[in-house]
């Protein structure tokens, strides 16, 4: 049986909301929350009151429907327009981003070490962006993703599918360093993902590719292994996203670059591209 929000839980749910939009959080994530909740004509949308804290998303399996991102309704009492909005120009749209990120202290990551925000970098119309889960040291350094030795990796898969660097966009799940290049812990993430998912809404590319579990799991909430997640379309927000293995750990383990190249055909194909002859 539904229900009707009463005002107090109203005004609580919209000091949280408001509370995340200091933040720079914008879009929220559905999960299964039983029972649907009636909202009057002024509350929240339900997808806020069912999403209100990130941090307790229920993973999917593989073989439910593909997570996707909601946005909470722009033309609610709540929602103040992103910053971006109404931004035509794609490369003016990405610097409003890239301002409103700041020297971004919102989650741990700024005091561990990190020296500078790595935005993203490429074609603001791309049809093709990649999605790694961090910056390294090399990164860190010259603040643009991939420039070290999994960065000329990722460079060489780029050619062989027929197309240069500068064609495609490319960005990380975090922008900020982790310590000894750990793995970002989930609270970072969903902190951060929010920068990437409005780049991907101003970009609109075509295809998304997620390099590795970590980019892939953080896009599609779906806690699953790599070959489960491999070689099959997954909708998200306009665009086809694919997943295939991370550059590093295709230096770590070179047999799998192979199974690489089958996952890169597949958006190849796609977006009608050919590689190059010998």
């Amino acid at each position: 049986m539904s229900r009707t929000l009463d005002p107090e839980l109203r005004r609580n749910l919209a000091e949280r909301i408001r509370f995340y939009r200091e933040l720079g959080i914008y879009d929220f994530y559905r999960r299964d929350a039983g029972p649907a909740v009636e909202v009057a004509s002024e509350a929240v949308p339900a997808a806020a009151v069912a999403t209100i804290q990130p941090e307790e998303r229920e993973e999917m399996t593989p073989r439910k429907a593909v997570a996707v991102a909601v946005p909470v309704e722009e033309a609610t009492m709540f929602a103040a327009p992103k910053p971006e909005a109404g931004v035509a120009d794609p490369v003016a749209a990405l610097r409003v981003i890239r301002e409103d990120i700041g020297d971004c202290t919102r989650c741990k990551l700024h005091k561990l070490g990190r020296k500078q925000i790595v935005f993203g970098v490429g074609d603001p119309r791309a049809e093709l962006m990649f999605v790694g889960e961090g910056p390294g040291a090399d990164e860190d350094e010259q603040g643009e993703p991939f420039v070290g030795r999994a960065g000329q990796l990722l460079n060489n898969m780029i050619k062989a599918m027929g197309i240069e660097r500068k064609d495609v966009y490319i960005g990380n799940v975090v922008k900020c360093r982790p310590p000894a290049n750990r793995t970002p812990e989930r609270d970072e993430c969903e902190t951060c993902i929010q920068f990437l998912l409005r780049q991907i809404a101003v970009i609109q590319p075509k295809v998304i590719v997620a390099l590795g579990a970590v980019a892939a799991k953080n896009l599609l909430a779906i806690q699953a292994p790599m070959s489960e997640l491999r070689g099959r379309w997954y909708e998200f927000r306009g665009s086809k996203l694919a997943v295939t293995y991370h550059p590093a750990f295709l230096l770590r383990d070179p047999r799998q670059k192979g199974e690489a190249w089958k996952d890169l055909q597949m958006v190849m194909k796609e977006l009608g591209l050919k590689a190059p002859g010998k």
